[in-house]
């Protein structure tokens, strides 16, 4: 959720932390702060706001060259945003950034306030850090190493850390648990981040920590060791991202590059898992005659990822009819699910690191049920941990608010349900090789919705000053009603609900007003009538409606004030074209009122905590 960078080199570890952070901005924060070895001791400078604070408050300080420190961006949560709360934390032997929740800090404070010790802050990580100085002192002799492994053995919770020690101003730990963590390997240099874009400047070689490992991260190597404390090697793996992926490339924001980047992402995700026209999972263990023995389905994803796991149900139990439910992961994990050795999750995640999502992993496969991943980051916590992974090859998506990632969730999800039915006798050879060759061409398809987006501003201007906003659809067009009333509301500040268009008589037309938007997406042939009908009622009461319909199809006269047209396409498809304009109307509204796009408030792109 925090971002973490360390540096130990021959570069100005001051310059490598604030680059990095910036890289990281997209996680979101609410206070930054570094800690760089000096000669004589650590020297923290931290502060609430945006990195160009604290950028400010170095320069004013004027410090000598550092080479070794490391940096944080932080989102709240233990004690308010505020300077003394801001990370680094430190005592004058030991420094330490944190992501992640120490769940029994209580106990632990009330432990050291007994041994008097004293705090500053509200914070959890506070506690460690102090935690980690008084070892450092009952056992004077004792090595950094040593009284770090001390302090952790009695900490429960989780936690990404770079700790810095004042007698080895040269050395960074590492130490993952439950929070994701990378190493950097440079040429007489390395580095520690929570994530790769931190690092794209300097280098692309990098290696994942494993649940447990410790890193000692020096310039002229990294040494790792394993939950239990014995040497280990880790895989060095090559980012195929560089720094230009994850800049802005000529547009305002990161969201509306990476609306545009769906063509290409498309285009780079289906097209390696299609073989002579068929598709390919490309996972010899995931076999038809293993796809034959699947008994139910549970897709398991949060937020975007879940309403991508919507889509793939239906398509799922249309195509394939294996029973399939959806879940949110936090939900999952609690409520005791039903699971069979013979079933499958699937689970769903852009970071390969959400929290509950890889919980509800660690549950499924407890119960010894077969996981499947579908996630952007090669390597990542989810991808190492499920038994097969699906890769969505959309690149580094920067943007808290995801598009292109949900975009090839979409696409896998539905090469997924191709296979599964071919592989069950479901579908014909024919009627695969057409829907995959309609999905080959997806990117092709949304382009014109790309290309002009003329409407979609007009449309934005109109209810720029709205304050609420409801969405209805049915079946696919349900499940994407859901994401583009995320969408707007995430990065809009507006409020926003979608139901299924059914449900509007069981209360919900209540709710209805005059003026107030409604965007009702009514583009599967089977229900466009309930759902015309269902526009009209609010239509009736008052409503300014919005369709979105295909160009195939006629509106009646009086349904709606606006209609947005879509090219005919492959019905089973159509969420991958009406996606595009809805995720259009939800950034040029945030635009148009002044928001902050790619950061949106309290927002984080990767939630790594509970």
């Amino acid at each position: 959720m925090c971002g973490i960078v360390g540096y130990s080199g021959k570069r100005s570890a001051q310059e490598v932390l604030l680059n990095g952070l910036e890289k990281l901005e997209y996680r979101g924060y609410d206070s930054a702060g570094v800690a760089l070895a000096l000669e004589g001791g650590i020297y923290v400078v931290k502060s609430k706001g945006r990195l160009e604070v604290l950028r400010r408050k170095l320069e004013a300080e004027n410090l000598p060259e550092s080479f070794c420190g490391i940096g944080h961006t932080r989102w709240a949560t233990h004690g308010e945003p505020s300077d003394v709360n801001s990370h680094p934390h430190s005592t004058p032997r030991v420094s330490i950034v944190h992501n992640g929740i120490i769940e029994n800090y209580g106990p632990l404070k009330a432990d050291l306030l007994a041994k008097g010790v004293t705090f500053e802050s509200e914070t959890d990580t506070e506690v460690l850090v102090k935690l980690i100085d008084y070892f450092c002192c009952a056992q004077p002799k004792q090595s950094p190493l040593a009284a770090l492994r001390e302090a952790l053995a009695m900490v429960r919770g989780s936690y990404a850390l770079g700790v810095l020690f004042r007698d080895e101003p040269d050395t960074i730990y590492a130490v993952k648990k439950e929070s994701p963590l990378i190493v950097g390997w440079g040429e007489g240099e390395n580095f520690v981040a929570s994530d790769i874009p931190a690092l794209l400047k300097y280098t692309r070689r990098y290696s994942v920590l494993e649940e447990g490992d410790m890193a000692v991260v020096k310039a002229d190597g990294i040494r790792f060791y394993d939950a239990f404390g014995k040497p280990v090697e880790r895989e060095v793996l090559t980012a195929d991202w560089d720094e230009e992926a994850a800049e802005k490339g000529g547009y305002p924001h990161f969201m509306l590059k990476e609306i545009h980047e769906q063509p290409a992402a498309i285009t780079a995700t289906v097209s390696p898992r299609v073989e002579d026209g068929m598709p390919d999972l490309r996972i010899p263990e995931l076999s038809d005659e293993k796809l034959r023995s699947i008994r139910n389905i549970h897709l398991v994803a949060c937020g975007t990822a879940m309403h991508a796991g919507m889509v793939g149900k239906t398509a799922i139990e249309r195509l394939a009819r294996v029973p399939a439910e959806v879940d949110i992961a936090s939900e999952f994990r609690y409520r005791d699910p039903i699971l069979d050795p013979d079933d499958l999750v699937i689970i769903i995640s852009q970071s390969g690191e959400t929290s509950d999502t890889l919980a509800a992993l660690r549950l499924a496969k407890s119960r010894g049920v077969p996981v499947l991943a579908v996630v952007n980051v090669v390597g990542s916590s989810i991808a190492r941990a499920a038994d097969y992974v699906l890769y969505t090859y959309a690149g580094p998506e920067i943007a808290v608010a995801s598009t292109k990632a949900y975009m090839v969730q979409l696409c896998t999800l539905y090469l997924f349900a191709f296979r599964l039915a071919y592989a069950r006798g479901r579908l014909s050879e024919a009627e695969t090789r057409r829907l995959t060759a309609e999905l080959l061409r997806a990117g092709e398809v949304i382009q014109p919705r790309l290309a002009d987006c003329e409407q979609i501003k007009y449309l934005a201007s109109r209810f720029v000053n709205t304050q609420s906003c409801f969405f209805i659809g049915r079946g696919f067009d349900y499940a994407l009603s859901l994401e583009g009333s995320l969408k707007l509301k995430e990065i809009s500040y507006v409020h926003s609900d979608a139901y299924a268009a059914g449900e509007l008589k069981h209360g919900t037309i209540s709710l209805i007003t005059d003026g107030v938007p409604v965007i009702a997406l009514a583009t599967q042939k089977q229900v466009y009538e309930k759902t015309i009908s269902n526009a009209k009622e609010t239509k009736s009461r008052g409503a300014r409606v919005i369709l979105f319909t295909t160009k195939n199809v006629v509106v009646p006269e009086g349904v709606a004030d606006y209609v947005v047209r879509l090219d005919d396409y492959d019905e089973l498809l159509m969420p991958l074209q009406l996606i595009v304009p809805l995720q259009l109307f939800a950034y040029y509204m945030a635009v148009l009122r002044g928001c902050d796009v790619d950061k949106p408030r309290n927002l984080a792109k990767s939630v790594t905590v509970e």
